[in-house]
């Protein structure tokens, strides 16, 4: 408990007291994040509060991590490193997509050659268990990327990504803990307090934003701990056992990872890249109902953790099952959102039409107004 403590207060307050000076060299420096008719802030903001998050958590995980038991931990901090330098440059300077996934394919491939962060098992999702190695690799590269990718595409709305990384963080921190698994606990733990401190600044209205430098960094910590999870908690003989570990990893992180991989759909779909802007996110669809960005957020962060519930609550009926259950609800919420946000475009252009036709008849009378006074004249 010691080491939770030290890690998670340390990394709060490292990134708490480093976000102010952050934002003070944005602004003289003019790093900001412009608006666009696809962003939803109206205002200049500073987007790299990833920087304190990272030096909170990474700090604070050397620090917190026990002694022994922690040989992988260099490896995920190396990992760490590549995505924090890549998101750097794509906040300040802009990354290709191309380069910015070379880069997430270097830090996935450390995590899995090094780390051993690498699916191995199935267990039974669609029947089926162990899996060839050249299939698992090519599955936990997937697996990382997407994952990391996907705290970077939620993070659309003030407060989003770093309430949701809480969430993650803390549900995967507290299992580890309670198992003995120090090493990834504190790591959990570390994320949690800088992105708690964070959250300080970013709630709405945000004083600054993570940027990819923060968002990239969340999604592979995460990636690292879904993974770790599914690996221990399926495992018989772990002291708290799942019995549909992967689908309850995934219900941890549904709303992040479940939209990433809709939108991917659509997208590919629609014969584009699947890392093409767009707003077809579901924080998009609330917003677009009328909802302010506190209000999505917590909507949000208050479904993941019903899925959360709901996973374990019904963990027994088995993997296949209970996937493809959330997959259901995931895409019924979603139907539901988008038919409500839908109605409210057709409503708000039916007033805009009839708003144009009264312009237009004040218009046409007060024409025939001045003609009729021309004529008397």
């Amino acid at each position: 408990m010691d080491n939770i403590i030290l890690s998670s207060g340390l990394s709060f307050l490292i990134t708490f007291f480093s976000i102010p000076v952050i934002i003070q060299v944005a602004k003289e420096k003019k790093l900001f994040d412009e608006p666009d008719d696809r962003k939803v802030h109206k205002a200049v903001i500073p987007t790299l509060g990833g920087l304190g998050i990272f030096a909170g958590f990474v700090i604070a995980t050397l620090i917190g991590a026990p002694q022994s038991g922690n040989s992988e931990l260099q490896y995920f901090i190396a990992a760490a490193i590549v995505i924090f330098f890549l998101g750097l440059k794509d906040d300040i300077l802009i990354l290709s997509a191309s380069k910015k996934f070379l880069g997430q394919i270097i830090a996935a491939g450390i995590l899995i050659k090094f780390g051993a962060v690498q699916i191995t098992n199935m267990h039974g999702f669609l029947g089926i268990y162990g899996i060839p190695n050249v299939a698992s690799i090519v599955l936990s590269m997937f697996t990382i990327i997407v994952i990391t990718n996907s705290f970077n595409l939620i993070d659309g709305v003030d407060g989003l990504a770093g309430s949701l990384g809480i969430l993650t963080t803390i549900c995967f921190g507290a299992y580890f803990y309670y198992i003995g698994q120090m090493p990834y606990a504190v790591m959990a733990f570390a994320l949690a307090g800088s992105l708690i401190s964070f959250l300080i600044y970013n709630f709405p209205p945000a004083k600054i934003f993570m940027g990819d430098t923060g968002s990239l960094l969340v999604g592979l910590i995460n990636s690292i701990l879904v993974i770790k999870f599914i690996n221990v908690a399926a495992d018989p003989a772990t002291i708290l056992h799942f019995d549909s570990a992967p689908a309850i990893g995934f219900a941890v992180m549904m709303i992040p990872l479940f939209d990433t991989l809709r939108v991917f759909g659509l997208r590919i779909l629609s014969r584009r890249s699947p890392f093409s802007p767009d707003r077809n996110h579901i924080h998009h669809f609330l917003l677009d109902l009328g909802l302010n960005h506190r209000s999505t957020t917590l909507i949000c962060f208050s479904a993941n953790l019903l899925f959360i519930i709901f996973a374990v609550l019904f963990q027994n009926i088995g993997t296949t099952l209970l996937l493809s259950l959330l997959f259901v609800m995931g895409f019924a919420a979603t139907g539901i959102i988008y038919q409500l946000r839908q109605k409210k475009m057709k409503s708000k252009v039916a007033q805009e039409s009839v708003s144009r036709e009264k312009e237009l008849l004040s218009t046409h009378k007060m024409l025939n107004l001045v003609s009729e006074t021309a004529d008397v004249d």
